[in-house]
């Protein structure tokens, strides 16, 4: 009789810790934050730029917003020697954003290079200025006074490259043979300056650079003009040079170089881009913290308090995603 009972009890204690673990589990499902199913998730890829450029540093900043909105997506950032990389990268399906200037995107989409037709712009960023470095008692005072100089162009695959080349040509200087061009990096360039090795240097990027600005506090350099006359030549020309705009480069972006005074230049616009390949949901998040990011990042990347949304869906000469569309129509009036 007492081994019948004490089976009994052991029985109910047992259904009762089935019971028991039942509803625990069921009320721990109910409490536990849910996944939202429809929350972008899995890997990125985002090409940015030479390591102590404009592209590497707002990638950074934007790498750890992406963090916070899009938690369940893994964003892998890759250096890369700029906007022609970069390019090549995305539309091959080797990355999935990047960061490139309008005139390059234009380039790689006359030349039909692999994967032209699928890039989509997301996102018109802010402008790069072209910067033209030398030291400051150097007798360089126009693109054409370079003939003869070991310049620094800017590295193969980089938009440097592209916009150097197109200067020095609008000067009548042929980029091969009336200079010796020295295919390096901002990463690189400033150390080859103070050091010799290069007369000028080509740069690129949003103001400021803060490789440009360290050489500017510990060497004494000058930025030469882009003159009126240089300027129009090289907008007169067809196709992805219509990109190119006048410009002045404020007195306040290198204080030591410019001793208070502004400088003209050209300038050319920065695009965010992608391909028709990346799902709409993630484009339109990754679009959306792009630009509320933009006065966080902005105090430490100053290029990126210039993104506006009143501006930013101009992606031309992309046609916008469609997932970027989304967020634009999200945030319309």
């Amino acid at each position: 009789m007492l081994s019948a009972l004490s089976r009994f009890d052991r029985r109910r204690a047992v259904r009762a810790g089935t019971v028991l673990a039942v509803v625990l589990g069921l009320l721990s499902w109910w409490l536990w934050p849910a996944r939202d199913e429809g929350a972008p998730n899995g890997s990125l890829t985002f090409s940015t730029g030479v390591p102590s450029g404009v592209y590497q540093r707002y990638g950074e900043r934007l790498e750890g917003a992406l963090a916070k909105d899009m938690p369940e997506v893994a964003i892998q950032l890759r250096t890369s020697e700029g906007s022609q990389q970069n390019l090549a990268r995305v539309a091959t399906g080797e990355a999935d954003f990047t960061i490139a200037t309008a005139d390059a995107v234009a380039t790689y989409l006359r030349d039909g290079r692999p994967g032209a037709q699928r890039l989509r712009g997301c996102v018109r960023l802010y402008d790069d200025y072209v910067q033209l470095v030398v030291p400051r008692d150097s007798d360089v005072r126009t693109v054409s006074d370079l003939r003869g100089k070991r310049v620094g162009v800017g590295q193969e695959g980089s938009g440097v490259r592209l916009v150097a080349d197109r200067l020095l040509a609008a000067a009548g200087l042929d980029p091969a043979d009336d200079i010796t061009p020295v295919p390096v990096g901002i990463d690189t360039m400033p150390v080859r300056l103070t050091h010799g090795r290069l007369d000028a240097f080509f740069w690129s990027g949003g103001l400021p650079t803060a490789a440009v600005q360290e050489l500017s506090r510990s060497f004494e350099v000058r930025l030469v003009p882009m003159e009126a006359e240089l300027v129009a030549k090289l907008q007169s020309a067809t196709g992805p040079t219509r990109f190119y705009r006048s410009a002045m480069m404020p007195a306040d972006a290198y204080p030591e170089a410019q001793q208070g005074q502004a400088v003209p230049t050209v300038a050319v616009a920065n695009l965010l881009v992608t391909t028709d390949r990346t799902d709409a949901a993630v484009t339109e998040a990754f679009t959306r913290t792009v630009i509320n990011s933009r006065d966080r990042i902005g105090r430490e990347v100053h290029a990126a308090q210039l993104v506006d949304l009143r501006t930013a869906i101009y992606t031309d000469p992309l046609d916008v995603h469609d997932g970027a569309k989304d967020y634009y129509r999200s945030v319309k009036p």
